[in-house]
């Protein structure tokens, strides 16, 4: 009996170890609590440190409601990556006025609580989100460059007068529909703040590092007639390999590129399914590291 009773518990530690686990947790920021939800992919190699992308939810969004819009979850379980959607305050606050709630300090602090809980690279942690989420990953690249390698934006910008610019090279990719019908393609006034355009942003980063101004311009397959169509442009920096990327989503909404279609398209336009977001994004974050 007592050998069937360990063998027992040794089976369930096997059975849990060989699992991918998703887990909610909790930290206390200036005393506020914080919440995020961590997915950790199954590994037979405890010691590998594993790449990680933070996942940034839209306003009055959830991490749960991230994970099912911008899964990478089927991506992580095979290139062996943790990914954590963190939880707003119901908005991330990016520009200055953030009402007491410093979301900067938060994901510094997360990024710190995952690198000494969950065995991530330090040197590998990408930052991606969509609208509130995406205006927020633009802030943090600019605030948090030291810790991030490389970001993506989805259907966001960044504000032009908030008190911060961007400061320091790094990989970035922007993704926007032009039929984006709440935060404009085109740029201009918003909610009343004023945010750059795609072109206008993709312009500062291509400055900022250092690419060569004339992009590959590559107009990608209509492989399902979707009435969406999308045209890549690429800036290169040849001296060191730092990419900027812009995607028009022509037709798009206010989307996730091969995401769920999470309202009706008479609010939020069309999601496009001739671009997977979630496999280009990791494909583009996978090659840098942040002291390369």
């Amino acid at each position: 009996m007592k050998f069937i009773f360990s063998f027992t518990i040794m089976l369930s530690s096997i059975i849990a170890y060989s699992q991918p686990k998703q887990i909610e947790e909790n930290m206390m920021v200036d005393s506020i609590k914080r919440s995020f939800v961590t997915y950790v992919p199954f590994i037979t190699n405890k010691e590998y440190k594993m790449p990680l992308i933070i996942s940034l939810h839209g306003g009055f969004a959830s991490p749960q409601g991230q994970f099912h819009l911008a899964d990478f979850r089927p991506i992580a379980d095979k290139d062996k990556f943790i990914v954590i959607c963190p939880a707003s305050k119901h908005i991330w606050h990016d520009g200055k006025n953030n009402k007491g709630i410093d979301d900067v300090k938060f994901i510094d602090q997360l990024i710190t609580y995952a690198i000494e809980n969950y065995n991530v690279d330090a040197e590998r942690v990408y930052v991606t989100g969509i609208s509130n989420g995406g205006f927020m990953t633009s802030r943090l690249a600019c605030q948090l460059h030291k810790r991030i390698a490389a970001v993506a934006v989805v259907a966001a910008s960044l504000d032009v007068n908030e008190g911060y610019d961007l400061e320091s090279p790094m990989p970035v990719i922007y993704m926007h529909g032009t039929k984006d019908k709440i935060v404009s393609y085109n740029g201009g006034k918003m909610f009343g703040r004023e945010i750059y355009s795609q072109k206008e942003i993709i312009q500062k980063w291509v400055k900022l590092d250092g690419c060569n101004p004339k992009p590959v311009i590559t107009n990608l397959p209509d492989t399902v007639k979707d009435s969406t169509s999308v045209i890549k442009e690429e800036y290169t920096n040849p001296n060191n390999g730092l990419k900027v990327v812009g995607y028009t989503i022509n037709n798009g909404g206010h989307t996730w590129p091969g995401g769920w279609q999470f309202m009706p398209q008479f609010i939020v336009g069309k999601t496009t399914r001739n671009l997977n977001a979630c496999q280009v994004i990791w494909d583009f974050f996978k090659v840098y590291k942040l002291n390369d």
